[in-house]
This record gives structure tokens, sequence and C-alpha cells, in this order.
């Protein structure tokens, strides 16, 4: 018999539906990469279990262009998000085919980087990346010799998103009001039922 699932790990799943698709990633192993860099902490010195040295500093300055710090909050590395990733592409559940996928696509980077201003992704100037990542960025308006990197690259920014979203800083992003006992509930809001397009039934 088939288990349900729970409100909880429905959410969680649809949250990391792309991932799986894509990377390979299965839902333990978005669970596990997001304990494991929680637990890191404040602490210094990570060495990435997966990444090469500058594979992990491409990916420190990618998550931080998707995800910049702000008045709100902080950056996807101040959220450890890069932790994040390098925790999800060394997890046992992860297939080869995903690391690999994840491998060509920084590859892909640095190489037209170098054709297009003779450096690599991260020595490039902010306006020579930006234009990188505006063709590549937009599914809809990309060419089509570019759909292999579309694809990585919106990945890419769903697993960000998730690594961000999943830590402690993206919860207080959110202002995730969940985990909390409700004394009295009075019911959706009257705006929030119009909005999605429902009412209440009486049934006095």
């Amino acid at each position: 018999m088939k288990r349900e699932l729970s409100r909880r790990e429905t959410v969680k799943l649809l949250g990391t539906a792309p991932l799986i698709l894509c990377f390979g990633f299965s839902l333990a192993g978005c669970d596990r990469a997001a304990r494991s860099a929680r637990q890191l902490g404040s602490s210094a010195g990570f060495h990435p279990a997966f990444f090469t040295p500058h594979e992990y500093e491409t990916v420190r300055l990618l998550v931080d262009l998707i995800i910049p710090r702000d008045e709100r909050s902080g950056s996807a590395t101040d959220a450890k998000v890069p932790e994040f990733m390098d925790f999800m592409m060394a997890d046992r559940d992860t297939k080869p085919e995903g690391r690999r996928a994840m491998r060509d696509g920084l590859a892909w980077l640095d190489r037209e980087s170098h054709q297009r201003s003779g450096r690599s992704f991260v020595a490039a100037s902010n306006r020579q990346r930006a234009a990188l990542l505006d063709e590549i960025a937009w599914p809809g308006r990309a060419k089509p010799e570019m759909q292999p990197w579309v694809i990585f690259f919106n990945s890419f920014r769903d697993l960000t998103a998730s690594g961000f979203w999943s830590s402690e800083m993206g919860v207080k992003d959110l202002q995730y009001r969940g985990n909390a006992s409700v004394l009295e509930w009075k019911g959706c809001p009257e705006a929030a039922l119009k909005k999605i397009g429902v009412r209440y039934e009486d049934r006095s």
C-alpha cells in the first residue's frame, strides 16, 4: 500500500521537481543537502567535495548574480547556497548524468566567455557576464543553438532558489508564518478568496 504524502512533503516535492527532472536529484538528497548546509553555521574553511576550486569560485559568483544581497536579506552565498550545491552534487543519490550536466555547464560558461572576451567567466567584467547570461536566461528568446545551455542555466537557477529558500535566511526572507499556533481560525480573508475565485459554501 502506498503511503500518502503529507502537505509538507508535497510542497517540497513541487519545489524540487525541476531539479529532480534536470539534474537527477532526489527529494531525500535535497533534504540532506539543506540540513548539511544549515549545520555549517558560521564555520569557515569549507572545502567542496565535488567542485574543483575554480568551479566553486564560478558557482559562488553565479549564485550571487541570481540572488544578490539586498535591503531585505543577504545573498545566496550568505545563505550558504554554494555549500548546499556541493552537498547536492556529492550526494550518493545524484545521478552521474546530473554531475556531468553541472560540470559541462560551468565549463561552457568559461569557454564562451574566453571566446568573447579572452577571459574566464569569473575574470570577465560585469557587463560581459551579463551579456552572456542574457542569451541563456530567457528560454523564449534564446537562439536554438543555445538551448542546451538555457536548460543548464535555468536548472542552476532553480537549484540556487531551492538552496536559498530552504535556508534559515531564505525562510525569513519569505516571511513564512507556518509552524505557529492559531488561537482562533476566522477563515480565509475575503480578498484572498476572491483572488483565487472561490467562496465558502453557506450550510446554515
